[in-house]
């Protein structure tokens, strides 16, 4: 008896973004890995995005599922997605950006090999000539086949996006992305890579990160506070895990995403009255947590102090912060 491949659903949720889905389903549909379905769900959007999706699914209707639904954000529409994908194993893909030929080939390929419920490519941000902008390696100085009891470093040095990664179904069975919150990523990425004992990875830059020029500056609000729910929320999850003992990584992971993701948003919030507010409850949480302020400082992230690592002006930024200098921060910015 021959086996059966195994199939991908790749996920595409839709909205208002018909100068870019072309170029994002191309890389798709070209795929190597010839078993796959791409799930495409258009989440109300209001622009011509519509057509061309119907347009793909007439040309390609052995590898395109094309879907509409109400407006309902990004996580509604990748668990929309979620719910109705047939693979063994599921991705994600923002429809602005797109992918290498081989990409899931050889996630696919790396996943039955080391028999891992996640693996982890790296990311190339790029601008609209395709131009490399910048490299996001994930795991560096970290082998293809990565056991998590012996390098759970991983779990607060990881970057958790989830589009540059393919993941088992299974781990979707009893959790899907939290709707109506912003930085869904963060809140169930690392659940999921808790169901892991193992994860795998390739160091090619399969995923491209278009950095648009037309998009509105994002404004940074309030909702840059769902960052701290999201860290809550996985540490309610971690404290049940098998990795529950592991309390020199939930602490790393609480500074690298509660502080100092949080600290790079916060950055950006111009109203005053939000940004003194969201910095108490920065302090809130530091306090909360018992981290202390020497912790922060001798972070180290993939082996190399993090702060030291950050341009001029970061650096500063932070350091004003942990010295208590929030109003001399707001003449800085």
């Amino acid at each position: 008896m021959t086996n059966i491949p195994s199939k991908v659903s790749i996920i595409v949720p839709v909205y208002n973004v018909e100068n870019y889905l072309a170029k994002c389903l191309d890389s798709l549909v070209n795929q190597s890995l010839q078993n796959i379905e791409i799930l495409v769900i258009n989440d109300g959007s209001k622009d011509g995005s519509e057509e061309i999706i119907k347009d793909y699914a007439q040309k390609h209707p052995e590898k395109v599922r094309a879907f509409t639904k109400d407006n309902g954000g990004l996580s509604d529409a990748r668990n929309f997605g979620i719910d109705k994908a047939v693979g063994d194993y599921i991705g994600f893909v923002d429809s602005d950006d797109y992918v290498t030929e081989t990409m899931f080939e050889e996630m696919l390929l790396l996943a039955e090999k080391h028999m891992t419920k996640m693996v982890i490519c790296n990311i190339q941000k790029v601008d609209e000539n395709g131009n490399v902008t910048q490299k996001l390696t994930q795991l560096p100085n970290m082998p293809e086949k990565i056991e998590l009891e012996h390098n759970f470093s991983v779990f607060s040095d990881i970057s958790y996006f989830a589009c540059n990664k393919l993941f088992k179904k299974e781990l979707f069975n009893q959790k899907r992305f939290k709707k109506g919150i912003h930085f869904e990523d963060i809140q169930l990425i690392p659940q999921l890579l808790l169901e892991c004992e193992v994860i795998a990875q390739t160091q090619n830059f399969h995923y491209q990160y278009l950095e648009r020029t037309d998009s509105i500056t994002k404004t940074h609000t309030q909702k840059g506070l769902d960052i701290l729910k999201a860290v809550a929320d996985v540490e309610n999850i971690f404290h049940e895990s098998k990795y529950a003992h592991k309390t020199k990584e939930l602490k790393n992971f609480q500074i690298f995403e509660g502080v100092y993701s949080f600290l790079a948003y916060l950055a950006f919030v111009k109203d005053e009255e939000i940004f003194y507010g969201m910095a108490d409850q920065l302090d809130v949480f530091i306090k909360k947590r018992h981290i202390k302020i020497q912790d922060i400082l001798n972070y180290s992230r993939f082996g190399k102090n993090y702060l030291l690592s950050l341009p001029l002006k970061k650096k500063i930024f932070y350091l004003l912060f942990f010295a208590g200098q929030k109003r001399l921060i707001r003449k800085l910015i």
